[in-house]
């Protein structure tokens, strides 16, 4: 068993803050593809829009929904990027596709947690609807349309660090490393691709 260092404790507080620097680019990209796509469908006004029934139930698929998954699908290839490339740099590491599904998974399920949670804060039967006394659509920085996506990537977004850092980005062991014996000497190959 290997303990932590005081140098293992300021990389991971070097990760999670870096982490943090892209993942508020991510906001401000989610956010740019929430701006544009209400803007293309006539403002934040139309959010509530339904664009289809769910399977014959009384519930619909909104407008706001869409614009939730369309703007983590964006984000997100963003965010891995960025996050492979700077935050979570390594020597050796996985493919970039056997780290991008895992990563995509995470905020895939995080995702479908936050669009229920963004649906809430937007629903005026939800117990969390967000007050129509400073929200509405009247004016941007009111919009709780807005405002719930922000609330709700916030919500998330601590989540995905730690699975990510547990599990997308995990450095590679190889089994020369693992084990002890002939190649202890030998340098491992690099296995960085891009």
């Amino acid at each position: 068993m290997t303990r932590s260092t005081p140098g293992d404790h300021r990389r991971h507080l070097a990760e999670f803050i870096k982490f943090g620097l892209v993942g508020g680019s991510g906001v401000l990209v989610n956010m740019l593809v929430a701006l544009v796509m209400n803007k293309a469908n006539g403002g934040t006004r139309n959010s509530q829009q339904i664009l289809f029934n769910l399977f014959g139930t009384p519930w619909n698929f909104r407008f706001t929904s869409l614009v939730w998954i369309v703007a983590f699908i964006v984000s997100n290839i963003a965010n891995f990027q960025l996050n492979r490339s700077w935050t979570f740099k390594r020597d050796r590491r996985r493919s970039w596709w056997a780290e991008f599904w895992p990563f995509f998974s995470v905020g895939a399920v995080a995702a479908f947690v936050g669009m229920f949670i963004k649906i809430a804060l937007t629903n005026p039967t939800s117990p969390v609807f967000l007050s129509a006394s400073f929200f509405h659509e009247e004016a941007g920085l009111h919009s709780r349309e807005y405002w719930s996506q922000i609330i709700t990537i916030a919500i998330t977004t601590p989540i995905n660090f730690v699975v990510n850092k547990l599990w997308t980005f995990r450095t590679i062991r190889h089994r020369e490393e693992e084990s002890s014996g002939s190649r202890a000497g030998r340098p491992a190959s690099n296995v960085k691709t891009s």
